[in-house]
């Protein structure tokens, strides 16, 4: 872990959120980093100068068929943190959620077109459900 955060996930059950999202065999790095690493991964990778919640980042396609996907998950600690209380989920949910959907995007899924984004919606939902979470994408109490 590249941040001590006093919210961040035991290393086991973020490898549970990662195992469950998995549909084929991986090899993945999981990296929990601070706002300024955060902001300048996205403005290297991204052209982006701020940090943000999750990047993803995938190592060419395998080989073979039966070779794992290789890649890197990198989440903004403080980024996920104020997210999730701005969204009233709770910190776990959050992660939770941006692991999966880390997870997804290394294995092609994307956002970029409404069919897509639908789609990989649909799953993150479904996974999420399994996992005993709340459907990430409900709209957000209302304060009373």
């Amino acid at each position: 872990m590249a941040v001590q955060a006093h919210a961040v996930p035991a290393r086991a059950q973020l490898r549970q959120w990662a195992g469950a999202a998995l549909e084929r065999d991986a090899e993945v790095t999981l990296r929990i980093v601070d706002a300024p690493e955060g902001r300048r991964l996205n403005a290297q990778f991204r052209g982006k100068d701020h940090p943000t919640n999750v990047l993803t980042f995938t190592y060419g396609e395998p080989i073979a068929p039966d070779m794992p996907l290789a890649g890197d998950i990198v989440l903004c600690a403080p980024v996920v943190e104020a997210e999730a209380e701005s969204q009233a989920k709770s910190m776990a949910a959050h992660y939770a959620h941006l692991v999966v959907h880390g997870m997804l995007h290394l294995q092609g899924y994307d956002h970029e077109a409404d069919d897509d984004a639908q789609r990989m919606e649909a799953r993150e939902r479904a996974l999420m459900t399994q996992l005993g979470f709340p459907d990430p994408y409900a709209p957000a109490p209302r304060a009373a």
